[in-house]
């Protein structure tokens, strides 16, 4: 097959953007604290592991990791706007699956 230049720019440009797009989400259980435990989704966001999650008549939580073990935290209250949430989120030495804020204590866990 003979393929252009132009042909080749786009057909790398189409299987990058193909490889940049999140994994799609899993089923999960989750907590917070001001939820309690529920079913849930889990969707890797990026490479650092940051990720979202999202269950019906709960607020959709993302936090974004940088550097390792460090994110910062947002939720979606159903507006389609994210909101930041204050202060920094440490993921726990305990339980890798939770992350604990350092200002307000709130958790996010997801298994």
């Amino acid at each position: 097959m003979n393929f252009t230049m132009k042909s080749g720019i786009s057909l790398l440009f189409l299987v990058g953007f193909v490889a940049a797009q999140p994994v799609s989400a899993k089923q999960a259980r989750c907590f917070t604290s001001d939820d309690g435990e529920y079913d849930c989704e889990f969707k890797i966001t990026d490479n650092k592991g940051s990720f979202e999650v999202t269950a019906a008549g709960k607020p959709k939580m993302i936090l974004m990791i940088d550097p390792p073990g460090v994110a910062y935290g947002w939720a979606d209250f159903g507006t389609g706007r994210n909101v930041f949430l204050p202060g920094k989120y440490y993921r726990q030495d305990t339980d890798k699956a939770c992350w604990v804020n350092d200002t307000t204590n709130d958790k996010i866990c997801v298994w």
